[in-house]
């Protein structure tokens, strides 16, 4: 079974506040979440895989 993280764990894990959390959701730019009635969870994998995927090698723009 995957384990599944609150706003809180995510904000702490990533060194970021819950309200960053928020905005990212809404903008749709943080992590995969799942809702559950009126509750948000993350799973770790998808933090995880969000990682990744926002990994980079230079910081230059990119296109």
């Amino acid at each position: 079974m995957p384990s599944l993280w609150d706003q809180k764990t995510l904000a702490a894990y990533l060194g970021k506040s819950t309200a960053w959390c928020e905005r990212a959701r809404w903008a749709g730019e943080g992590p995969r979440f799942i809702k559950l009635g009126r509750h948000v969870r993350y799973r770790a994998d998808d933090v995880l895989a969000w990682i990744e995927e926002n990994a980079r090698t230079c910081s230059g723009m990119e296109g």
